[in-house]
């Protein structure tokens, strides 16, 4: 399909921003290929933590293949339905055009109408018109974002096809999320890539996009020097003492936080916390705090826990608390996409995502945020 579409110039920039330093991921690409070649039609869903680096994939991706339609829920404005069906409706037009549907009317008030089965008759339309090895491919980046408030409840999140027709693929990425709700009801092949499950090759694509960082910044120090150039500088500088806890930790064998060691690389010669990573994490607390602001009180008292311990149990957190275990479990479920969850025995046990986080989230607290 040639370069058809064409994106808007901020999900120009957002792509360019993205695939800048890009290396590995590989493993992604591949599970992606195999999805597209074992099932005719289809949704691929990128699972993965704040900051590991779903959005950079996905711009590479778009980048390294074209006529891939994409949209970005993360950018400013782009996460309610309406905005989505402009951008998505005018690119897919624009292919079904170029394929030969000339007589398609651009009425995007008809994609909002739940049931109008507009997209439906779009994706079919261009499914009719391509060739045997032709398919198209939409991607969605940040579907934890999408705001459903103003869609009926039940509703598929951006009203996403139940059905598909042939060779048409969405690759979706998001934060982890509980099964049920995951917004989407639909019947035709669907694969779930979680970046949790393959730490090994999370962990050594860091280190490549270190060496790359420090090649690109004309620093002459490897992979495993960086760590140590971390720790000297907080040896070096006078800063705040959750700047200290920050980057006295060197990025260790087991670092797959991409945002982290961005940021981190970037404020080496910087006297600050990195500011960025402030603004990310303050995103965070201030949605941890939205989604339980009607358990404001146990739920600081759980995150003050969660900081404190970094892995509990539901019983226990119920226990130290004297409340009920669904009202915690209720708290938890909330704030799914900021945990990591191990299974010991017969308990799930709860922590926050990142030891960064931790970090910033206990200074939150020490001055009662």
């Amino acid at each position: 399909m040639n370069n058809i579409p064409k994106y808007t110039a901020e999900f120009e920039q957002f792509i360019n921003t993205k695939n800048y330093n890009f290396v590995g991921r590989e493993f992604v690409f591949s599970a992606i290929k195999n999805f597209i070649n074992q099932y005719d039609r289809g949704y691929f869903t990128i699972i993965g933590d704040p900051g590991i680096g779903k959005s950079a994939i996905i711009a590479h991706y778009v980048s390294q293949n074209s006529g891939v339609v994409y949209y970005n829920v993360e950018i400013a404005g782009k996460n309610h339905v309406e905005e989505f069906f402009t951008n998505i409706g005018t690119q897919l037009i624009e292919i079904a055009k170029n394929k030969g549907s000339a007589n398609i009317t651009a009425n995007f008030s008809d994609f909002t109408t739940e049931g109008s089965g507009f997209l439906s008759l779009l994706l079919q339309q261009i499914s009719d018109r391509l060739h045997p090895d032709q398919r198209l491919i939409i991607t969605i980046d940040g579907c934890d974002r999408i705001d459903i408030n103003n869609q009926p409840r039940g509703s598929n999140i951006f009203y996403l096809p139940r059905y598909l027709p042939e060779k048409v693929y969405f690759i979706l990425t998001r934060r982890p999320f509980l099964t049920d709700k995951s917004g989407l009801l639909i019947e035709t092949p669907a694969q779930c890539l979680d970046l949790s499950n393959y730490q090994e090759k999370n962990r050594a694509d860091i280190q490549e996009y270190i060496k790359n960082y420090l090649n690109k910044s004309s620093h002459s120090v490897d992979a495993s020097a960086a760590s140590h150039r971390v720790r000297r500088f907080s040896e070096d500088k006078n800063t705040k003492d959750v700047s200290l806890n920050l980057i006295e930790k060197g990025f260790d064998d087991d670092e797959t936080n991409f945002l982290y060691v961005r940021e981190i690389l970037a404020a080496i010669n910087e006297d600050i916390y990195p500011e960025n990573l402030q603004i990310y994490y303050q995103n965070h607390l201030d949605k941890i705090n939205l989604v339980t602001s009607k358990q404001q009180a146990i739920g600081l008292q759980v995150l003050n826990i969660l900081v404190q311990e970094q892995s509990t149990s539901i019983e226990t957190l119920a226990q130290r608390l004297d409340t009920d275990e669904y009202e915690i479990k209720v708290i938890l479920d909330k704030w799914r996409e900021f945990l990591h969850l191990k299974s010991i025995a017969t308990e799930i046990y709860y922590s926050l995502y990142h030891a960064s986080f931790c970090d910033w989230l206990s200074q939150k607290i020490e001055s009662k945020f």
